[in-house]
């Protein structure tokens, strides 16, 4: 623990005398989750990933005048005047494709065939299209006048050498990958994704598909936790089940290698938590117990640079404590924002929403046509309640709750 730190009280079989505001915790998160350094990626690896360094061309986009139409090139100033009734007549003298250019130069009354995307031959200053072009025996007849300019893609059009094409930060979409490639970038610098470590605790607890005990439990948390850091940008680097053993517990915590640890579990009140005290004795535990329901045994701290997370072991508990601080971490340190990755919807209470004063509550909703009630099984033990749910309103500190008819912000648990 560092030097002058207050040495954390032993709450095990006593409990808590005071609770951490949530707000106090975030706080803690935002000076401590620093983002992680840049690494390079192939761009065609980097969908989804967090822009390191802005990007910068390196060449004009497009590079060459090219035709932005099928036709022929010819001098637009030589179609005045052309119409349906009075054809125009130019000598075809060539042409030009993508990646093969026209040799020559167009000269007064001549015209190139041109393909899209085909450079602008010399001499030639616009592009009809092929359908006000009719075929002739000595080349072509132009039914409309195209000036200067028209249906030419001009050098730099799009992209300007020197200019930032994607700024820091920007998690990369199909369509920027695309841009980046045009630019000739075979590479990309992305914010390292965070590797994140997984302890799950209890004695009781047994992995899915194993034999089961009469009392054992089958781990819902692993699972959840996979999914929920691999949607947060995470990259797990190591996963335990270490039952209650203070020894094993605490070599999982120390370990080299991650930048978030997740401990679900032992972070109670009772006997055998014990993960607060370990993360005292190995670093800095700087909070035990927030003010908030459900998930008011969640702890935080750190060993060195390693950010710790203590995760009530009651499922829904643990997803909340999630959601509210280690997946806020976790996708700050992988240059995400830290604001939930969840849709919100405006909708109408139906029935009172329950809280009480001074804690944050983490409410599981339904939607119905009605407005928005809170479902009636909501334990921290009830994981499927977060099936049935459609999402979760969150009830400040500050407020009693939301009456029928009080409009709220649900977070819709799917983000389709």
């Amino acid at each position: 623990m560092p030097t002058g730190a207050p040495v954390p009280r032993d709450v095990r079989m006593r409990g808590f005398s005071r609770r951490a505001e949530v707000g106090a915790v975030w706080q803690w998160i935002e000076r401590h989750a620093a983002r992680l350094d840049g690494e390079a990626v192939a761009v065609e690896q980097a969908a989804g990933r967090v822009l390191a360094a802005d990007a910068t061309s390196t060449l004009d986009v497009p590079a060459f005048d090219r035709a932005a139409m099928d036709g022929y090139a010819l001098r637009g100033d030589e179609t005045t005047g052309a119409s349906e009734y009075n054809l125009l007549g130019f000598e075809v003298v060539g042409r030009t494709l993508p990646g093969q250019p026209f040799g020559g130069r167009v000269g007064p009354g001549q015209a190139v065939r041109i393909m899209t995307g085909a450079p602008i031959p010399a001499g030639a200053d616009a592009v009809v299209p092929a359908e006000y072009v009719q075929e002739t025996a000595r080349g072509i007849e132009v039914s409309m006048a195209f000036g200067p300019g028209r249906h030419i893609g001009r050098v730099g059009e799009d992209i300007r050498c020197g200019s930032q094409v994607l700024a820091a930060g920007r998690r990369l979409r199909p369509q920027d990958l695309g841009v980046l490639a045009s630019l000739g970038m075979a590479g990309v610098q992305v914010v390292r994704r965070p590797r994140v470590r997984i302890i799950v605790t209890g004695a009781e607890v047994v992995a899915p598909g194993g034999p089961r005990a009469p009392y054992d439990i089958y781990d819902a948390n692993s699972a959840m936790l996979f999914g929920l850091v691999e949607r947060d940008g995470g990259l797990v680097q190591a996963h335990h089940r270490p039952g209650d053993d203070p020894a094993l517990i605490r070599t999982a915590i120390a370990a080299e290698g991650a930048d978030v640890v997740l401990v679900s579990g032992g972070s109670s009140v009772g006997s055998e938590d014990h993960a607060p005290r370990l993360l005292a004795e190995l670093g800095e535990l700087a909070f035990h117990g927030v003010a908030m329901r459900p998930s008011s045994p969640a702890g935080a701290g750190r060993i060195g640079a390693t950010l710790v997370f203590l995760l009530p072991g009651n499922p829904v508990s643990c997803l909340c404590a999630y959601d509210f601080f280690a997946g806020r971490a976790i996708r700050l340190r992988g240059g995400r924002p830290a604001q939930w990755p969840y849709r919100l919807q405006r909708a109408i209470a139906a029935r009172k929403i329950v809280s009480a004063i001074g804690r944050v509550d983490y409410c599981r909703v339904r939607l119905h046509e009605g407005g928005v009630e809170p479902l009636a099984l909501s334990g921290a033990s009830v994981l499927s309640s977060t099936t049935r749910a459609d999402g979760f309103v969150v009830v400040p500190a500050e407020s009693e709750g939301y009456g029928p008819g009080a409009e709220v912000d649900v977070h819709l648990y799917d983000r389709e």
